[in-house]
């Protein structure tokens, strides 16, 4: 169906059409909202709610819920069924598609999604469900990293064009960029930083060997000049990288992206060896200051080695243990930085040479910098080698999220196959909020029997037993019976089964499985139900009028599902107008299902199935025993008595005085 015009949507008008424009930014970029689906886009318009949005997109992109979901209670019970959809919901990606799942009419298009949730819950219930759906939690959208400013490097351009060459990538964000000048202060500014990446077109500068300089030609991709565009890329989007990867290998599928955090570690660990010179030098200058001390404490000097002293010169026996002492200390420093230098002057207290210390900590910084930075280069184009593939993966694995939420919920609430038909057909129905908890009761009866332990088997037997449970129904409205009323037990499941049997047709329009165990639709053009709890104060008899009777006269084939109308008016014009719209809807392919009160008095105006769910009793925990599907042509008693005696059991003993003597009265 092709969409609306933006400003024929209903509701939007001149003005609010021209505001969505204006804050998305015109014609195509509305497009390509349409094309994404990008609901949050709309709701992040002020004066925009998320169900408003979603009714703008409806009609942008032709979907029919409007025409479907015809009364207040018919949209609230498909807006449940939709938020249901959404708690196995990870990414926007699946939220806005689920958000857009509208009911249709199109046989083919309904099999087709039928076709793709069954796949889907088959998928599902293959997998390990609980291990995936945390990770599928982590699901994120990938992220652009904000770059690191590094003001102890710089880049070295030979000009003006280069420069703004490398601007236009963007590589000032890490670094400063420097053009090469005859003033006589440029060498003194390069040398003011700790490394250089000198970035050439001809490769003309000269810096005789300069060891903290990197010459890098300006041709190369951008990750070999600076490759924190690439690593840093990564190391932003890492834990979601190592969710996909796993989670692809739940799914059985090839990724690329199982070495990432491999490839990140490996650098960060070679980055985390870098040694620290000056503590090493330090610790040992006063290891050194102790031990000739104490060796130069036990030594006798003699006259002439005594005028040696005074004339600033060694005596051979302390010149003997200096050098051991400094011999000894450079195999020291040697062993735990790797570097053979002496940062030592020959005094006492011993001196540290700042001027070696410098040169040799310029020399690993080069050297360390020179390897790091290759390292670098070599992980980036690993990186950059699978980043196009990577971010596939991360969409395929965002697009899956839409395959995994509608799975686990078909899966979770036990949903089949409908089929569709002339009827409306059920057995073994049951209410979407009771499937969850059959879930669990099926569950806990399971680990039951497997449990041999007698002290938990009755423990939890006594727990199970004093819960109600959950009964599935069936019910059926054929052809030649399009209508019927539900009579019987207050509790009873009445509003219930209403709304299963509403769920059930909106989901199998919307191509989703159904909480039954078998079930036949008829497809309709619109659904109506209205409940007990609308609103029938001053002007309800002609509230009444202005809402039904146009049912009755449009051709178009509906449901309509109508729990207690009981207080439209006084009793007799009351039947006389509903015996009338029974009938009819009887001359109609529409359906329709009345619970109501009045099914002795509307019999003896219309020709009606009249359908009943009758208690008999109460059990040991008070609870109603009551079988919840309802009996054909059966009338039903509404049993308030059990209600009543319900009550007086579990109240107090003031209001017990209360409950007996209006209990007298039955």
């Amino acid at each position: 169906m092709e969409g609306a015009e933006l400003r024929n949507i209903k509701g939007i008008g001149d003005k609010m059409s021209q505001k969505i424009l204006d804050e998305l930014g015109g014609k195509d970029e509305l497009n390509q909202v349409i094309e994404n689906l990008d609901l949050e886009r709309l709701i992040a318009i002020e004066g925009i709610s998320q169900r408003k949005a979603v009714e703008i997109m409806n009609q942008l992109i032709g979907n029919p819920a409007q025409q479907f979901l015809k009364s207040e209670r018919a949209y609230q019970l498909y807006d449940e069924i939709v938020e249901k959809i959404l708690k196995y919901s990870n990414t926007s990606y699946s939220k806005n598609r689920i958000l857009l799942l509208a009911p249709i009419k199109d046989e083919f298009a309904i099999a087709e999604r039928l076709s793709f949730v069954m796949q889907a819950k088959e998928k599902v219930s293959q997998l390990n469900i609980k291990e995936l759906s945390g990770l599928m939690k982590k699901l994120d959208e990938l992220k652009i990293p904000k770059a690191n400013y590094d003001a102890s490097k710089a880049i070295l351009v030979e000009s003006a064009e280069d420069a703004s060459y490398l601007m236009d990538l963007g590589l000032n964000n890490y670094y400063t960029i420097i053009t090469a000048s005859d003033s006589p202060l440029f060498i003194e500014e390069i040398r003011g930083y700790e490394f250089i990446f000198y970035i050439y077109s001809e490769g003309f500068l000269d810096f005789g060997g300069m060891p903290n300089l990197i010459m890098i030609n300006k041709d190369a991709p951008t990750y070999q000049l600076v490759p924190e565009t690439t690593l840093d890329y990564f190391r932003q989007n890492r834990t979601l990288f190592e969710t996909v990867a796993k989670i692809r290998e739940i799914l059985g599928e090839d990724t690329v992206l199982g070495d990432v955090g491999a490839v990140l570690d490996e650098l960060d660990n070679y980055k985390q060896k870098e040694i620290d010179l000056d503590e090493i030098v330090t610790n040992e200058k006063a290891n050194i200051d102790h031990e000739l001390k104490e060796r130069i404490e036990n030594i006798d000097l003699k006259g002439d080695e005594i005028l040696e002293l005074l004339n600033n010169d060694f005596p051979p026996k302390i010149e003997q243990i200096f050098d051991e002492i400094l011999t000894k200390s450079k195999e020291i420093i040697k062993e735990k930085s790797g570097i053979s230098f002496d940062p030592f002057i020959k005094k006492y207290p011993i001196e540290i040479d700042d001027m070696e210390m410098e040169r040799i900590k310029m020399e690993v910084l080069s050297k360390t910098e020179n390897n790091y930075f290759d390292k670098k280069i070599s992980a980036a184009e690993h990186l950059e080698a699978i980043r196009t593939r990577a971010e596939e993966e991360v969409m395929e694995t965002v697009r899956f999220d839409f395959e995994f939420a509608l799975g686990s919920f078909a899966y979770y609430y036990n949903l089949n196959l409908p089929e569709f038909g002339d009827v409306f057909e059920l057995e073994g129905a049951l209410h979407l909020d009771l499937c969850l908890n059959e879930r669990k009761q099926v569950e806990r009866m399971e680990k039951l029997s497997d449990n041999h332990d007698d002290a938990f088997k009755r423990d939890n037997e006594n727990e199970l037993y004093k819960e109600e449970k959950i009964q599935r129904v069936n019910y059926k409205l054929s052809k030649e019976e399009n209508v019927a009323l539900l009579t019987g037990a207050n509790s009873g499941g009445k509003t219930t089964l209403l709304e299963t049997i509403s769920q059930i047709s909106i989901m199998a329009q919307m191509g989703l499985p159904v909480p039954a165990e078998s079930a036949k639709i008829k497809l309709v053009d619109e659904i109506y139900h209205f409940s007990k709890k609308r609103s029938l104060d001053a002007g309800a008899f002609e509230s009444f009028l202005n809402v039904f009777m146009p049912i009755v006269t449009s051709k178009s084939e509906k449901l309509v599902l109508l729990d207690e109308l009981e207080g439209i008016t006084e009793l007799e014009a009351a039947v006389k107008i509903i015996s009338s719209f029974i009938e009819m809807i009887q001359e109609t392919d529409s359906y329709a299902i009345i619970v109501t009160h009045m099914a002795n008095e509307l019999m003896k105006f219309a020709d009606v199935r009249v359908d009943g769910i009758e208690a008999t009793g109460l059990d040991e925990n008070y609870n109603l025993i009551v079988d919840r599907t309802p009996r054909m042509n059966y009338l039903a008693k509404s049993t308030p008595e059990l209600i009543l005696k319900r009550m007086y059991e579990n109240s107090s003993p003031e209001l017990k005085v209360v409950y007996k003597r209006i209990l007298e009265k039955f």
